[in-house]
């Protein structure tokens, strides 16, 4: 069992008390890492939820000017800060990635909450310049109601923060489901919100349990006006079909399928370097890290020596161990689909350049691969991998690679690298994907919009677009 001051209960919380299942059933909440018991955690359901919707509907009516808004936001990046290491602890033992890469994903999480304190004066009333029709005319953002805010596994802390910074910024109130794989780190920042910030009851509800009901229940009732979801597209697909009924506005965030595009003249050890920093985030397990890695015939070899090299030196093990590099998959079925991967592409003529033993391992790991003379039909190319796996396709030109990396359905992430600007640019341009790293293996930040194109979902999030996703746009024009 996991212990913890930040999880003294280990509930919902719904209108501003702890809460458990109505039916007092449970789920298991287990560390990948070596597969031990950290805690049970309440199966919620519809009744729950809509007990959670009309809390925060009540809550709907205690409007927060900005003022107050922003020392909610700064309030909550400071406590983040403060307690960095342990709700870095708790996301590592349901996670399972390294205790340093979660201390940084709790930074990252506070970075939202920030910039959206630092920027809320753009969610203030616009006078035009104009007066049409001899009226002066002011637009207003004004809070879209309830929203639902639907987060993965992948990044305990660090996709709320996304979400609920936002809606906070616009004066909504929610109600957030966690995945039930990783629930813990959720209910720590609740207990964190209670502690130290003064928000009226059901302005955050957390409702804990399977997603079906839980998320049926955010669609059925109508004061729930918008919902946000990471995760698959499968699930985003019939998401969007369920929203249809009572026309709420969607956000979505769903599967990559990532391009790592190096040229010939591009910076080899910056490449390789990026790489590694990219791939092996989270264990692989992001929708942004590089899925299908596209290098020049002619530094092909060279490339994948480097990147060799410094797979050699990751060292595979549980997460809070010092000088662990990559934990654990999360579960069994994220091995046995990165094996699978693995065996297809060897089986269709693939080279493995790299892959250790973790057998003697007893949580779900697999070793960091790497694969060369990858051919294109491999299903690595085609689905997203979610692992540790570097699997490299030989390209020829600038047109070819292009048309090799636009082949797929999804457009959420993509890297160029290469030692001409001008290429570097005209590349991005014609990439079909709502981020375009350039000679950089960076993910999303705080400051900037991200989202994805095609099957990879519609909305952003951060940035000054994303501080408008809850918001409802009013236009009052007034005759003086």
């Amino acid at each position: 069992m996991i212990e913890s001051p930040l999880l003294t209960h280990r509930m919902g919380f719904i209108g501003g008390q702890w809460t458990d299942a109505d039916s007092g059933e449970s789920l298991p909440v287990s560390n990948p890492a070596d597969g031990t018991h950290l805690a049970d955690i309440p199966k919620m359901g519809r009744v729950e939820t809509l007990r959670a919707i009309e809390a925060a509907a009540t809550a709907l009516g205690e409007r927060a000017a900005l003022e107050q808004r922003a020392h909610w936001l700064q309030r909550i990046a400071q406590t983040l800060q403060a307690q960095r290491k342990e709700l870095g602890r708790i996301l590592t033992m349901e996670h399972g990635k390294p205790w340093q890469e979660a201390q940084a994903e709790v930074d990252y999480a506070a970075g939202f909450f920030r910039f959206c304190a630092d920027h809320i004066d753009r969610l203030g009333p616009r006078t035009l310049e104009e007066r049409p029709r001899n009226c002066r005319w002011t637009v207003h953002y004004r809070p879209a109601g309830v929203v639902g805010l639907i987060t993965p596994w992948n990044f305990p802390i660090g996709m709320i923060a996304k979400k609920l910074s936002a809606a906070l910024a616009a004066d909504c109130a929610c109600v957030i489901k966690p995945s039930a794989k990783t629930p813990l780190t959720m209910i720590a920042l609740f207990s964190l919100l209670e502690q130290e910030l003064d928000l009226p009851a059901g302005k955050v509800n957390l409702v804990t349990g399977s997603a079906g009901p839980i998320t049926d229940a955010l669609f059925e009732h109508a004061t729930v006006r918008v919902i946000s979801f990471t995760g698959s597209t499968e699930v985003g697909r019939e998401l969007i079909r369920k929203s249809a009924t009572g026309v709420k506005r969607l956000t979505l965030e769903l599967g990559g399928n990532a391009p790592y595009i190096v040229f010939e003249d591009a910076d080899l050890e910056q490449a390789a370097d990026n790489l590694i920093a990219n791939k092996f985030r989270g264990g692989g397990q992001t929708c942004v890290c590089a899925n299908r890695i596209f290098v020049h015939r002619a530094v092909v070899e060279s490339f994948a020596d480097k990147v060799v090299q410094r797979v050699q030196r990751l060292r595979v093990g549980n997460g809070l161990d010092e000088g662990t590099n990559l934990g654990p998959l999360i579960d069994a079925n994220a091995v046995a689909k990165v094996r699978r991967h693995v065996e297809d592409a060897l089986g269709k003529g693939a080279r493995k350049l790299a892959g250790g033993d973790t057998s003697a391992l007893s949580g779900t790991y697999y070793p960091p691969t790497v694969l060369t003379e990858v051919p294109k039909d491999a299903v690595c190319n085609r689905e997203e991998t979610f692992g540790p796996l570097v699997p490299i396709v030989t390209f020829h030109d600038e047109a070819e690679v292009v048309q090799l990396a636009n082949e797929t359905e999804y457009g959420l992430a993509a890297y160029v690298f290469s030692g001409d600007s001008e290429r570097g640019r005209r590349v991005a341009e014609r990439l079909h994907f709502g981020h375009v790293g350039l000679n950089t293996g960076t993910g999303p930040t705080p400051e900037a919009p991200f989202g994805g194109m095609q099957h990879s979902g519609y909305g952003r999030e951060g940035g000054l677009e994303g501080l408008y996703e809850f918001t409802e746009v009013q236009t009052v024009p007034y005759a003086e």
